[in-house]
C-alpha cells in the first residue's frame, strides 16, 4: 500500500446529505507514518459537526475480500482506516427524499468519512490485515442494536459495484439475509420532545406539529419536572430537541413564600436539569422566556439588553435564561403578553364586553400581544431553518399599545364600544392589592427573528383572527 503523504486536510461533500469525505494529512518517512486521525478543532472549522464521540471501535479483517454491512446505526460515526485499504459503500436509509442514495469510495489510511445517524455503512477489504476504525457518539448496547436498519449487500436498487464479487467474498450469514431496499423500513429521525404539552403554548405546539410522528408530547403526567425519574427514564440520544413549554407563570403568587419556592423549582431548577441533559447529549434546548426579565425602562428591548427583573417571577425567568444560555445548542424565545387557549386577557375583556361591564384597564403598560400559535410557528421555524443558536425576541408586530387600548379594540370587535374601557395607572389599579411589580414597557425588538426569514404578523390582524375564531366556537 502506498499512502500519499502530506496532503492538506480537506473536506469533500458527497451525494448523501451529511456524509463528508476527509483527506487527512499523513506524515511519514522510512520508519512509518503518523496522522491526526480526528482533530476536533480543525475538522469543525471545515464543517464537521461537533458530534461528541464516546466510544472507539476497531474492526480487524485478516483477509482481502472480507465484506461487512450494510448497517445503519442510531448514532453518528467518524470512520477511517488504520492500516490497509477498503472499498466503502454508504446508502442513505433515513426517512426522507434522499432515501436509497448511494456513495462509494476507496479509502486508505489518508482518508476518513463522517456518517450521520441512519446512513448505512458497508466495506470490503482490498488488502489482508486491514483495520477499520469507528468513533461513535453513543455507547453500544443490545437495546441500541435493536434500532439498527439493514440493507442487503447484493441489493439491485443500490447496485453497489463491489470490486470483489460477493460470491467470492467473505460474508456473514446475517449480512446475506438482510432485506432489499423495497422492504427496508427507513430509520425515522430523532424525536422532538415537547414539555408542558397541556398548557397554552403546549396546545399550540400540538397543533403546529399535528401528525408529526417524530414529535413526542409530554404533560405533567408523562414528564413531571419535579421528579428525578423524569430526567433518567429516557434514552436521550434518540432526541434532537427539547421544547420546554412548561413554566410557573403565576406572577403575583410568586411573591408569596410558597409561590417563590414553586417558581424557582419550575423556572430554574428544572431548567438546569434540562440544560445538563441537552449539553451532555448534543440536544437543542428551546426555552420560552418573558419580557419580565427586563425592568421596562427601555423604549424597546433588544435580545442583548442586560437582564434587570423587578419581581420574583422575572428573577426566576432571568435565572433560567442564564442557565440555558450556557447550553451549546439553545434557543431562548423571549415573548410578551401571551394569548392562547384557556383564560387570558382577551377572553376576559370579550366576556366583559358581552355582559355590558365597563372595566378600568391599565393604560401605562405598553407592549404587543404574542399569540401562542405564532410562538409555536416561530419555534418550529428556528429549529427547521437551523437558525444560529441564541436568544430571539418574539411578539406580534405593529404599533405598541397599552392594555387599555387593546381592551378597547376587543370591545369593538365584540360588538361593544371601545369607549366603555377607561384607563387607569398601574399604581392606581394595584393599590391595596398584593401584586408583583411589572415592567411598564414590554416592547420587544423583532429585527433578529425577522433576519431568519420569519415575519411576525401584525398584532391588530391577529387579534381580529383570534376574536373571529372565538366567536365561531361559540
Amino acid at each position: 500500500m502506498t499512502i500519499e503523504f502530506s496532503k492538506p486536510l480537506k473536506a469533500t461533500e458527497t451525494p448523501i446529505p451529511g456524509v463528508v469525505l476527509y483527506d487527512l494529512p499523513v506524515h511519514g518517512d522510512n520508519r512509518g507514518w503518523f496522522k491526526e486521525n480526528w482533530q476536533r478543532e480543525k475538522m469543525m472549522a471545515l464543517g464537521l459537526p461537533d458530534f461528541s464521540p464516546v466510544q472507539n471501535n476497531i474492526s480487524f479483517n485478516e483477509k482481502a475480500g472480507t465484506t461487512r454491512g450494510i448497517h445503519a446505526e442510531p448514532w453518528d460515526k467518524f470512520i477511517s482506516v488504520a492500516t490497509g485499504r477498503i472499498f466503502g459503500a454508504w446508502v442513505d436509509l433515513r426517512k426522507g427524499l434522499s432515501f436509497g442514495k448511494v456513495f462509494t469510495a476507496e479509502l486508505d489510511a489518508s482518508q476518513a468519512i463522517f456518517i450521520p445517524r441512519g446512513v448505512g455503512n458497508a466495506f470490503q477489504t482490498l488488502e489482508d490485515n486491514t483495520a477499520y476504525t469507528y468513533l461513535v457518539n453513543d455507547h453500544w448496547s443490545a437495546d441500541a442494536q435493536g434500532q439498527y436498519t439493514f440493507l442487503n449487500l447484493a441489493d439491485g436498487a443500490a447496485n453497489i459495484p463491489w470490486p470483489i464479487p460477493l460470491d467470492r467474498a467473505e460474508l456473514s450469514d446475517k449480512d446475506k439475509a438482510h432485506p432489499h431496499l423495497a422492504d427496508v423500513v427507513p430509520m425515522p429521525p430523532k424525536k422532538i420532545l415537547v414539555l408542558g404539552a397541556n398548557g397554552q403554548l403546549g396546545r399550540a405546539l400540538r397543533a403546529a406539529y399535528d401528525g408529526e410522528a417524530s414529535v413526542e408530547f409530554a404533560g405533567r403526567a408523562e414528564f413531571d419536572l419535579s421528579s428525578a425519574s423524569s430526567y433518567t427514564g429516557r434514552n436521550w440520544n434518540n432526541y434532537s430537541a427539547i421544547i420546554n413549554a412548561a413554566a410557573y407563570t403565576a406572577v403575583d403568587e410568586a411573591e408569596t413564600p410558597e409561590g417563590r419556592r414553586h417558581a424557582w423549582a419550575s423556572n430554574v431548577q428544572a431548567v438546569a436539569e434540562l440544560a445538563k441533559i441537552a449539553t451532555a447529549h448534543g440536544i437543542a434546548l428551546v426555552h420560552v422566556s418573558s419580557d419580565y426579565v427586563f425592568n421596562g425602562t427601555s423604549a424597546q428591548h433588544p435580545e442583548d439588553e442586560e437582564l434587570s427583573p423587578l419581581g420574583v417571577y422575572g428573577q426566576t425567568k432571568a435565572a433560567g435564561d442564564a442557565v440555558v444560555g450556557n447550553v451549546p445548542r439553545h434557543y431562548i424565545v423571549r415573548t410578551s403578553w401571551v394569548i392562547g387557549e384557556g383564560n387570558n386577557f382577551v377572553r376576559t375583556m370579550a366576556s366583559l364586553a358581552r355582559r355590558g361591564i365597563k372595566p378600568s384597564v391599565v393604560d401605562d403598560q405598553i407592549g404587543r400581544l404574542s399569540f401562542t400559535s405564532d410562538i409555536a410557528a416561530a419555534i418550529r421555524h428556528l429549529l427547521e431553518s437551523h437558525a444560529p443558536y441564541g436568544t430571539y425576541n418574539y411578539s406580534s408586530d405593529g404599533e405598541p399599545q397599552s392594555w387599555a387600548a387593546i381592551a378597547a379594540d376587543v370591545f369593538g370587535l365584540a360588538g361593544a364600544q371601545g369607549t366603555d374601557v377607561s384607563g387607569v395607572s398601574t399604581e392606581e389599579y394595584f393599590k391595596d392589592k398584593a401584586a408583583a411589580p411589572r415592567p411598564l414597557n414590554s416592547v420587544l425588538a423583532l429585527d433578529k427573528i425577522k433576519a431568519t426569514g420569519f415575519v411576525p404578523p401584525q398584532s391588530s390582524e391577529r387579534l381580529k383572527a383570534y376574536m373571529s375564531a372565538e366567536d365561531s366556537q361559540g
